[in-house]
This record gives structure tokens, C-alpha cells and sequence, in this order.
């Protein structure tokens, strides 16, 4: 019986191997000669055709049935009656002819059925082989499909948020493929919004799916619950009831959904805000879905930076046409307020002089003297002003000289007194360009406190930042008569001037941020920190540096 157990074994093992798709090479006749010898070793060795195991000759027909059916199945039964005849009298030294047809009838008979079963089962089997690989081709053609239309509605993404710059279509086209990617089917009960963060941080909702118009205008402070996650960790996040989180349960539409996904919108140092999905069916969000959304997520950032930015560049187009158009009342109103004024007056002289002339000659030097003086005073103020305008010198020597000749000529053309005290290592630190912005800052500042501060002197200090390197600090004070801040301007749309607000726009166009200090009687102090490098720009834009520091 153990050497039957080992034969059961062998054919046990073929099968697992068979099942793993692993094949010896020649498997199936390997299998049938182990079975054939096997067997004939067992019929030899239990006492041939009087033995008790006859009926193991099953074995290697069973398996000639099935591995090479009909034909198999008789060959290896004759194979067996031949065997069995010389064994037979090899262990009795003579031929039992009876056992012998029997044997023969036995061997041959069951050969032929094991191999009609054989080749009925083969039938079978690749019938249900060919059945399966169509399932198989099927649904690898229909996932092929499936994941052609995401790619597709991908593209297309891509293509339509490349395409447009508006802000409203960019959020309401990431929200409609997001549907169509996850499938409108699937995504029929979702809701979806894009909640992104305005100047104090605080989350809006821009554009949302499912939401009702008083969910749509709720705020969040983002700083609890799932959105405080997001955006600190940088990485999606799951939550189950979100109904009950701390800040998005306050949107009642969520009362119906099990789960929900929040995806941060960042971009490196910069975050816009987060992508909100929910539904109703608790294991909705898989990580298939999850990586779809999120591909979503990372053009969305993309396409609303860009908005943003042309958001941006169209405001400051507007900003600039708006700084030239006060540019233009500027000259208009210096022009009239100053040389016009002055031309009119020496018109007016000139028209006296003649008369005095006519009657009394000996008198008229005494005018004409004072009508050269005008004169010669309206082509110093035509100057100062073409020099504001474009100082040549800045160009070829530099802010340092540039700021001497606008002392000289403030001095020289309207008797304003100005010290400057400049650290000549600063300014070698800095860029042309920067030059030229710092010049026009202490310019707009003097000639403030010049025109409306009364002052008896001006003085400009630019120097390095106290304890911080890579910045400079430029002051420009004055001893006048001071004025309330915040009543000039809350005021200045009402009295049409953008002095102060210039300050602050040259002031941004260097990185740097601006400060007024001033009481009625108490003069005008104008501070502005000036970085000098990149980093320290970052460093001001992250608010690292104060002016209470």
C-alpha cells in the first residue's frame, strides 16, 4: 500500500504542479511512463495476474485518457498487455492464456473509455478555457476603455484649464471632470466644492456641486478638524461622518454623506486652499479614485496659480494705467500750480512794464529786474522738474549723486533745506533698478514735506537695518506740522490725491514695506526696510521682519 500511497503522490504533486502552471519539459509522458512502470512494477512484485493489485493498471490509462485521449488511452493499454504477459511469465515461467484475454479485454476496454472521458473532458475543459479567456479579454478591453476615456477626459482637462485663464471657468471645469473622471454614474450623489483662502487666510467657497446657496457662502478659519490637517501635512486626508468635524459640519448637505475627502491645493510655500469630495456610500473614496483626484488636485493648483496670476497682471495693468493717468494730473497740476503760474505772472509784468515804460522810463529797470528774476526762478522750477522726471545723473553716477543734485536743486529753486546721510556700502549692495525706485521714494517724500509739511528742514538717512543683514532702512523726516494718518487716508479717494498710496506702490514694486508715523504738530517720519537680496525678501514677504523688531 505505501508504494500505491507514493504513486497516489507523484500524480497528487503533477497536479499541483499543473494547477501553478508549472510544466517538466515532456510533463505528459513523464507522467504516464512513472504511472506505466509503477503500475507494472506493482503487478510484478504483488504476484502478477493472481495478485491482489491488479486493478493499479487504472493508473496509466486513466492518465493516457486524459493527456492523449482515445489514441492514448488503447496504445498505452496494449503497452500494458504486452507488459503484464512478459512479467506475468517471468514470475509464474508460464502463460495463463485466460488471464491473459481477460487482462487484454480489461487493459483495451478501459484504454478505450478513460480515453472517451479523456477527450470529453478535454472538450470541456477548453471550452470553459476559451469561455474564460473571452471573460478575461472582455474585461481587459472594457477597463482598456474605461481607462482611455479617464485619459482622454484627462487631456481634455488639461487642454480646457491650459485654455482658459478665467477664474470662474477654471473652478467649475475641475469640478464637472471630476465627475467625469470618477464616472457620472458613481458620482451621482457626490458633492464637491473648492474652498479657497482670501487675504486673512480664512476659506471661502468658490465653486461647489451639491451644495445648497447657504452652504455656498459659509467661511472656514481652517485652523481645526480635517482642513487644519490638509493643509498642514500637505497630504490628503479621509474622514468618516464629516458632519460631525468641527468646521465642515457646519455645511448641511453633509448630514447625508459617510465619508470624505480633503485634498490641499499648495504649491510649494504657497497654499490657495483645499478640494472637498463627499458621499453617502462609506467605501466610495478607493485608493484608485483617490490617486484620480488627486491628479486633479495637482492641475487644479496649476491652473489657479495661473488664474491668479492673470488676475494679478490684469490689476496691475489697471494699477499702472491708473499710476500714469495721476502721473499725468501730477505734471498737469505742477505745471499749473508752478511754471504756468510763473509764465502768467511774467505776461502780467510785461504788460505793466510797458506801460511804465511809456510814461516813465527812468522806472522801468526796477520791473524789468524783477521779471528777469521771475523769469530766470520759472526755468529753475521747469528744471527741478524735468530732472524728477528722468535724473540723468542717477543713471551715470548713481543714487548718492543723484540725491546731491535734488538737495542742490530743492535748495536752489524752492529754498527747502535737506541733509542726506547715506552709507555708501548700502548702496553698492543694490541693483540699478533698486536705484532708481529708492530715488523716486525719497523724491515723492521730500517733495510731500516739502509742499504741505511747512517744514524748516528734511532729512534723509539710509543706512543698514539695525541687527539684520541683508536689509537697508531708509528714513526721510521732517520737523513740519505732522497730519492724522488715518484721517488722510480714509479721505483720499474724496480728495483725488495718491501721494501716500505711491509711496506704498514703489514701495512694493522693491520687496520692501512701508511705514508713516505723524501727529498734527509733531512732523512726519516715512520709514521703508529695503531688502537687498532674494532671501531677504522672502524673509519680509513671511513677515520674519518688523518694524517692531
Amino acid at each position: 500500500m505505501g508504494a500505491v500511497g507514493l504513486v497516489g503522490l507523484w500524480n497528487l504533486i503533477m497536479t499541483v504542479l499543473a494547477l501553478y502552471n508549472i510544466r517538466l519539459a515532456n510533463h505528459r509522458l513523464i507522467n504516464v511512463a512513472v504511472d506505466l512502470v509503477a503500475t507494472l512494477m506493482l503487478f510484478f512484485f504483488t504476484g502478477g495476474f493472481k495478485g491482489p493489485l491488479m486493478w493499479v493498471g487504472l493508473l496509466p490509462l486513466v492518465s493516457a485518457g486524459m493527456y492523449y485521449e482515445i489514441r492514448g488511452g488503447v496504445i498505452t493499454g496494449a503497452l500494458m498487455v504486452v507488459s503484464q504477459i512478459i512479467l506475468g511469465w517471468v514470475v509464474s515461467g508460464s502463460l495463463d492464456w485466460k488471464s491473459i484475454g481477460l487482462a487484454t479485454i480489461w487493459n483495451l476496454g478501459m484504454g478505450l473509455v478513460f480515453g472517451a472521458l479523456g477527450s470529453r473532458i478535454i472538450i470541456l475543459f477548453r471550452s470553459a478555457y476559451h469561455a474564460q479567456l473571452d471573460r478575461r479579454r472582455e474585461a481587459e478591453l472594457r477597463a482598456q476603455r474605461e481607462e482611455n476615456k479617464r485619459l482622454r477626459t484627462f487631456y481634455r482637462m488639461i487642454e480646457t484649464l491650459s485654455a482658459t485663464l478665467n477664474y470662474r471657468v477654471v473652478l467649475d471645469t475641475i469640478l464637472d471632470l471630476s465627475v467625469t473622471l470618477l464616472g457620472e454614474n458613481e458620482a451621482e450623489q457626490m458633492i464637491s466644492a473648492v474652498l479657497l483662502q482670501n487675504a486673512s487666510l480664512e476659506m471661502h467657497v468658490n465653486a461647489a456641486w451639491g451644495l445648497s446657496p447657504v452652504d455656498a457662502r459659509l467661511h472656514f478659519p481652517g485652523k481645526r478638524g480635517v482642513l487644519e490637517l490638509a493643509l498642514s501635512t500637505d497630504d490628503y486626508q479621509l474622514l468618516t461622518n464629516p458632519s460631525d468635524d468641527p468646521e465642515l459640519g457646519k455645511i448641511s448637505n453633509l448630514k447625508n454623506c459617510r465619508m470624505l475627502l480633503c485634498l490641499p491645493l499648495q504649491r510649494g510655500m504657497e497654499s490657495f486652499g483645499v478640494l472637498i469630495y463627499a458621499h453617502p456610500q462609506g467605501n466610495f473614496f478607493t485608493q484608485d479614485r483617490i490617486e484620480l483626484l488627486e491628479m486633479v488636485s495637482h492641475q487644479a493648483v496649476i491652473a489657479i496659480q495661473n488664474a491668479r496670476l492673470y488676475e494679478d497682471l490684469a490689476q496691475e495693468k489697471k494699477r499702472l494705467m491708473e499710476v500714469e493717468d495721476e502721473a499725468r494730473k501730477r505734471l498737469a497740476r505742477q505745471l499749473h500750480d508752478g511754471p504756468v503760474q510763473s509764465i502768467a505772472g511774467i505776461v502780467m509784468r510785461l504788460a505793466i512794464a510797458r506801460r511804465i515804460l511809456e510814461k516813465r522810463p527812468a522806472s522801468a529797470a526796477v520791473e524789468m529786474l524783477e521779471i528777469e528774476e521771475l523769469a530766470r526762478h520759472t526755468v529753475e522750477e521747469i528744471r527741478h522738474m524735468l530732472f524728477t522726471l528722468r535724473p540723468l545723473v542717477l543713471e551715470s553716477e548713481g543714487l548718492i549723486a543723484a540725491l546731491q543734485v535734488m538737495v542742490e536743486k530743492m535748495q536752489e529753486t524752492f529754498q527747502q533745506p535737506v541733509k542726506v546721510d547715506v552709507d555708501p556700502t548700502v548702496v553698492e549692495q543694490m541693483d540699478p533698478s533698486k536705484q532708481t525706485v529708492v530715488f523716486y521714494l525719497i523724491e515723492e517724500a521730500s517733495t510731500n514735506a516739502r509742499k504741505h509739511a511747512e517744514a524748516s528742514e528734511i532729512r534723509i538717512h539710509l543706512n543698514w537695518l539695525e541687527d539684520h543683514q541683508g536689509y537697508a532702512l531708509l528714513v526721510v523726516e521732517d520737523d513740519g506740522r505732522g497730519f492724522d494718518v488715518n484721517e488722510v487716508m480714509g479721505s483720499y479717494e474724496r480728495r483725488g490725491s495718491l501721494g501716500l498710496i505711491s509711496l506704498q506702490e514703489r514701495t512694493d514694486l522693491i520687496g520692501g514695506i512701508f511705514n508713516i508715523t505723524s501727529q498734527p504738530g509733531s512732523g512726519t517720519c516715512v520709514k521703508v526696510i529695503i531688502p537687498l537680496n532674494f532671501h531677504a525678501e522672502e524673509q519680509l514677504r513671511r513677515g520674519l521682519i518688523t518694524f517692531g523688531e
